[in-house]
């Protein structure tokens, strides 16, 4: 078992590296230059080179990709500073090192590893990132929560109800949220929840997790707008779970142990909830997992119509302003999250089932 794991382990760092390859290289042969970036197109050659030279792009590009090789491990290595005796070590940019051995010429560092610092606010990416995600795992969570409640009672009642009319109603409705597009999906719950209902749903049209205070008392927690978000968000696997969990219901009640109970005078109630949902989740569990790593790793559309400060809305404004650095980390976030969610969906099929690590048959 520690064999397979470890394997997946090593699949997953080899499948980070290859990100980050890519990611540096290919914003690295985009157009634009990030000092001008940063000062503007009037800037002064002086001014220009000094911030190329602050930001390493005056470099070779090996030599840049050694250095962001050096930014993202959590070992990294420096040499002493050019105008002190002691070692150069940003603790601006990196952070306090965790642990750290010096000589006379090299310095070994143990940190967290360094996203750099974005163009436009001069502020660390991993704090941008960090203050993005905690929303952005707020809405993915409560979205999901609702489709698994939701999706789950709905498909139980088109299961026990086959070919009736809330089950053919059930498979329009499941086409529709599959098929329909995210953002429109989201301008047309806005449109119809926070414009023409405004009255009824005192919802608004665009909204974070926090408001300003309009007495001027500061930012205060506003769940309503929670809701419309979290709503459109869940649409697409709430249309899948009821079909899924539909299908699977209808296969399991089928098998024979079910007919058993049904002979020994159990009642539909208890067959229902003790013996076949049991076992038909077990699809709706995992496309569940595959559903929130894609939440969890930023839902771009939404947030940005409903104004949602996630990393979706990050990564939109940072593409708006050129911010390859914001870009860069947070494609590397989202990469590190899918990554490991399916490293641990990997360990607990092994677990569950011991054909997928190769034991058995």
């Amino acid at each position: 078992m520690m064999g397979f794991i470890f394997q997946r382990l090593g699949y997953g760092i080899l499948v980070m590296l290859g990100v980050v390859v890519v990611i540096f290289f290919l914003f690295n042969i985009l157009p634009g230059d990030p000092a001008r970036m940063m000062l503007g197109q009037r800037a002064d050659s002086a001014s220009v080179a000094a911030v190329k030279k602050t930001l390493g792009t005056d470099k070779p590009l090996y030599i840049q990709f050694a250095s962001y090789l050096n930014d993202l491990s959590p070992i990294s290595f420096h040499t002493p500073g050019k105008n002190s005796g002691s070692f150069y070590y940003d603790t601006v940019k990196y952070g306090a090192p965790l642990f750290s051995l010096a000589s006379k010429t090299h310095m070994l560092a143990v940190k967290y590893p360094c996203l750099r610092q974005s163009y436009q606010t001069r502020r660390n990416v991993s704090e941008l990132l960090y203050e993005s995600f905690i929303n952005t795992f707020i809405l993915a969570i409560v979205a999901m929560t609702f489709a698994m409640i939701v999706g789950v009672g709905l498909g139980v009642l088109c299961a026990l109800y086959k070919n009736s009319f809330v089950d053919r109603l059930s498979l329009v409705f499941s086409v529709l949220g599959m098929s329909l597009p995210s953002f429109f999906a989201a301008i047309l719950n806005a449109w119809i929840f926070a414009f023409v209902l405004a009255h009824l749903t005192h919802l608004n049209m665009a909204g974070s997790l926090y408001s300003v205070d309009d007495l001027g008392r500061g930012e205060y927690l506003d769940l309503k707008n929670l809701i419309l978000p979290a709503f459109t968000l869940g649409i697409r696997p709430l249309a899948i779970i009821v079909e899924l969990t539909r299908n699977s219901l209808l296969e399991v009640l089928s098998q024979d142990y079910i007919r058993t109970a049904k002979a020994k005078g159990l009642s539909p109630r208890r067959i229902i909830l003790k013996h076949a949902l049991k076992n038909a989740l077990n699809p709706v569990v995992t496309a569940a997992t595959g559903w929130l790593a894609s939440l969890l790793a930023g839902a771009v559309f939404v947030e940005y119509i409903f104004d949602w400060k996630g990393i979706g809305l990050v990564i939109v404004n940072a593409l708006d302003k050129y911010d390859f650095p914001v870009i860069m980390g947070a494609v590397l976030f989202i990469s590190v999250i899918l990554i490991i969610i399916n490293i641990m969906a990997d360990i607990l099929y092994g677990v569950i089932d011991p054909r997928v690590r190769g034991i058995g048959d």
